[in-house]
């Protein structure tokens, strides 16, 4: 029995990056021999182990066959008679297919090193195309390192496209890989690599459909769409925002690819269609709901957000009750987070001033500092036995609240 350490952390190992989660391979094993050491099974679809002590996962190698369409159509083979080369072999690309023995050798069959030196995404072999998830990871990848995908890798992508592998893909998985590739620190160049071979279409169409679409006039109309969308995720990643901000970023604009320019100004048109269209999106990928509630929220009401040092204390009061700020204060952090992306997301915007995301929080604060409990208590006691007390209350506390967003915006 022999045991290599294989995969990502090898790579980025050698690339000089942090290392992980650590993966091994074990070659010449049988599960008997495995739970025999003390290792756990805990693979579903082919024999993994974990460690007695560290915990990590240990996998017996294996080759595969594919037998069906999507990513999980593929018989498994894992005997001791597989070598790690046959192991190695199934794997995507040829930066992931190196791997190190307990003695600290290298194993690189596939020319791994040079790629990773050269900075190109190649894959190993024809079985490439058998797994249509290969065409987001690949995308993914790209985000992560900038690295350039090899033309023939390309056309393989585009293949899987063309063959509709990809409408195998299940939604959770296509959610897990677009989730990982907005948490890179480039994740705009995973939209222009799908894009590029033709998959962006068929996985995120509402992505797609901003491409060649032109920004309003008060924006910047010598870019489209598109560009100022990728600016923007690429800002949200560049100040470390969490998943959630950068999803809303990616999300805010889809009603611009299917609402006529003309209907843009003051939410007309596209921002009532891009809630639509991130609710049918959210529903189709299965978005978690923080991801989709906080897109909901961004593609709603970020034009407003801009316009907030021109807004009167009621509108103000009036969209902090509907961004449910006051009880979701960490929400609304990242709501501004959002549309901050959003404002900076243009050229030689990114170290300008965006005052209205401070004016807000402190519009918060102020309408926040209404004891609405007491107010309640209050109106209670000199209104026992009004049937229209629940709406007395609550008129009541709103126009306190407007009363101290106003007194805020008089003495800033």
């Amino acid at each position: 029995m022999k045991i290599y350490r294989v995969g990502g952390s090898v790579r980025d190992e050698l690339l000089g990056l942090p290392v992980k989660d650590q993966d091994y391979v074990v070659v010449g094993a049988t599960p008997e021999d495995m739970t025999r050491l003390g290792y756990r099974p805990v693979g579903k679809d082919f024999p993994v182990f974990l460690h007695p002590e560290t915990h990590e996962q240990y996998a017996l190698a294996r080759t595969e066959r594919k037998i069906a369409r999507g990513y999980k159509g593929f018989a498994i083979y894992a005997t001791p008679e597989v070598t790690l080369q046959e192991d190695l072999a199934r794997r995507d690309l040829t930066i992931n297919a190196i791997a190190k023995d307990e003695a600290g050798n290298i194993i690189d069959p596939f020319g791994g090193i040079a790629d990773l030196q050269a900075g190109i995404l190649r894959h190993i072999g024809p079985a490439f195309v058998e797994d249509p998830v290969r065409v987001l990871r690949v995308a993914r990848f790209a985000a992560r390192f900038g690295f350039q995908v090899a033309p023939e890798t390309f056309e393989l992508m585009k293949e899987i496209v063309h063959t509709g592998e990809t409408e195998a893909l299940v939604a959770e998985r296509v959610w897990q890989e677009i989730a990982n590739g907005l948490m890179e620190q480039h994740p705009s160049r995973m939209f222009h690599v799908l894009r590029e071979c033709r998959a962006l279409a068929r996985i995120l169409p509402e992505i797609d459909a901003l491409f060649g679409v032109p920004q309003p006039a008060h924006a910047h109309p010598e870019i489209d769409t598109s560009i100022h969308v990728m600016m923007v995720i690429d800002y949200a990643a560049s100040q470390q925002y969490p998943l959630e901000v950068r999803f809303a970023g990616l999300t805010h604009d889809l009603g611009k690819g299917t609402t006529p320019p003309d209907e843009w100004p003051r939410h007309i048109g596209h921002e009532a269609r891009s809630v639509e269209l991130v609710m049918d999106l959210c529903e189709r990928v299965r978005v978690p709901r923080e991801s989709r509630d906080l897109a909901l929220l961004v593609a709603r009401f970020h034009g407003d957000v801009h316009r907030a040092l021109e807004l009167r204390p009621g509108t103000i009061a009036d969209m902090l009750q509907a961004t449910d700020a006051y009880r979701k204060k960490a929400r609304f952090k990242a709501f501004l987070q959002a549309c901050a992306s959003d404002f900076h997301g243009r050229s030689g915007f990114a170290d300008q001033p965006y005052p209205q995301a401070e004016h807000l929080s402190k519009a918060l604060q102020a309408a926040n500092s209404v004891d609405a409990g007491a107010i309640a208590m209050q109106l209670s006691q000199s209104h026992a036995g009004d049937t229209d007390l629940p709406m007395r209350i609550k008129r009541q506390v709103y126009a306190i609240r407007v009363d101290r967003i106003k007194s805020l915006l008089s003495n800033p």
